[in-house]
């Protein structure tokens, strides 16, 4: 991301996806093939004669044509027809439904998570804070997760040059991110609810001075009764996700080792979080991220919670209690508990340059949507491989640009981008990858074309372009919440791969 400077207000843009060499709108990969098929093709009329030849380039133009033919989402027919079929062998098997507690199909008996979410575990440590955080191990992926809560000022009645200075420090946070050792991924979740009024009445109700007016009690019983009508929450959380072994191939640490190495450097991550504008940080403590996970898949849950602190009491949560009783996903939707949602994943940021409020809105509570939670998903990169990433970046946009005559302007835009890319980094920037994935949930069914209509417009207004996670609906769900989930570490391909494609 780079900032621009003008006589106006400051704007940010010059994202890039990375993009392989290749001719006809194909990657490495895939102009190789191009080429071992025409060699091929070759030598089938020198050895068995025209006919054959023929057949064998119908095979290879009807391949090239479901790979180069792509939507608006740069999805080729190829892709698509892999989810499709993958979604029918799922909904064949009976794996698209989950029904788990003491009358469930699990041998177990519990309500564990489902999907890719299933194989995680929970366990509590204390930071040299004496803060406790819960730590997310995935023994599938080999990584564990550290989830932070955060209390953002937002925007509202503050200067332009502090907003400037928080993107500042937020680009600076991350920058610092590729530069920790062992950290696979970082995530933003901001979620948006009802707010049930429970914390309002217990603030009310301990300070009411019992010697006051009857008058002025009357009026703030009136205010509790009333204000939670229409109202919102807004909660924000941060999760770190981080490799268990110290280097690749090397042998993956225990939950105990983890802990004593994160609980030293918890501290100065959530200190330089704070400056980012995100407000007071500390980590969640096992309790609290269970009933946060336990509210996502039951979102009835968040009242009794609420009502119990109130009251002064815990509900307490175990992790393996946290999931839905029963959920069942559809090819554009999830159904769990007493709620349906659907999830977007981005497929374009925005393009151009933009302000810092360009996802205001969009992060914003709704009143067509019950619960609306947006997660920024992000990939450090450290210095040594980002330096590798925005040179092979620069020779591919040169390719491309000269492998044809009259190279387009979208081409020419590219190469210019790359070279600025390459320029920044080269001056001490850090190189990200990163992506969103935008969850509404609506807790009536009538409700549900209302709340696509509004994502879809939220997402305009932020200049983004979201796609509906057809056929991973579930998948997307767990993704989107602060789980630590790495999602390229759960993809039957290579991202590497599915890009030089």
């Amino acid at each position: 991301m780079a900032a621009v400077e003008t006589s106006g207000p400051r704007t940010y843009g010059n994202w890039r996806r990375p993009v392989s060499a290749g001719i006809l709108g194909l990657g490495t990969i895939g102009t190789f093939g191009l080429f071992v098929g025409l060699i091929s093709i070759i030598i089938t009329v020198m050895i068995f004669g025209l006919l054959e030849a023929a057949i064998w380039f119908g095979f290879l133009a009807v391949v090239m044509l479901v790979v180069t033919t792509k939507d608006s989402h740069g999805k080729s027919t190829l892709d698509r027809g892999l989810a499709r079929g993958g979604w029918w062998l799922t909904r064949a098997r009976g794996e698209n439904i989950y029904r788990s507690g003491p009358l469930g199909r699990t041998p177990w008996g519990t309500c564990q998570l489902p999907g890719i979410a299933a194989p995680t575990r929970l366990s509590e440590f204390e930071d040299s804070y004496g803060r406790p955080f819960a730590l997310v191990h995935s023994p599938s992926t080999g990584t564990f997760a550290v989830v932070i809560g955060t209390e953002p000022d937002g925007a509202a009645l503050v200067d332009p040059e502090q907003v400037d200075t928080w993107v500042a420090d937020w680009g600076y946070w991350l920058r610092n991110l590729g530069d920790e050792p062992g950290i696979e991924g970082a995530a933003v979740t901001i979620e948006t609810a009802p707010d049930s009024g429970s914390r309002l009445r217990r603030e009310v109700e301990g300070n009411v001075d019992p010697g006051s007016p009857a008058f002025a009690r009357a009026v703030l019983n009136e205010v509790v009764d009333s204000y939670p009508s229409g109202s919102s929450t807004v909660k924000a959380y941060v999760t770190i996700t981080f490799n268990a072994a110290h280097r690749s191939g090397g042998k993956r640490r225990a939950a105990d080792e983890m802990a004593r190495e994160l609980g030293a450097r918890l501290p100065n991550l959530t200190r330089n979080l704070q400056a980012t504008g995100a407000g007071a940080a500390a980590p969640l403590s096992a309790q609290q991220l269970c009933e946060v996970v336990r509210v996502a898949y039951d979102p009835a849950a968040a009242v009794l919670f609420d009502e119990a602190k109130v009251a002064g009491e815990t509900v307490p949560m175990q992790w393996h209690d946290v999931g839905p009783v029963a959920a069942e996903a559809t090819w554009d939707g999830y159904f769990h508990e007493n709620a349906f949602s659907v999830s977007w994943e981005m497929t374009e940021a925005p393009r151009g340059n933009v302000q810092s409020s360009v996802l205001a809105r969009l992060l914003a509570p709704h009143s067509d949507v019950t619960r609306k939670r947006v997660t920024l998903l992000y990939r450090p990169i450290d210095a040594a491989r980002a330096a590798a990433i925005v040179e092979a970046d620069i020779r591919a946009a040169e390719f491309r640009i000269s492998a044809t005559a009259k190279p387009s302007a979208r081409d020419l835009r590219s190469a210019r981008a790359a070279a600025a890319t390459a320029q920044e980094e080269a001056s001490g920037a850090g190189l990200t990858m990163f992506g969103m994935v935008v969850t509404a949930t609506v807790d009536d069914p009538a409700m549900v074309a209302d709340a696509r209509a509004t994502v879809d417009n939220l997402a305009a207004t932020a200049r983004l372009r979201l796609r509906p996670v057809y056929g991973s609906q579930d998948s997307a769900f767990a993704v989107g919440l602060p789980l630590g989930l790495i999602p390229r570490k759960h993809m039957s391909a290579p991202s590497q791969m599915r890009e030089q494609l």
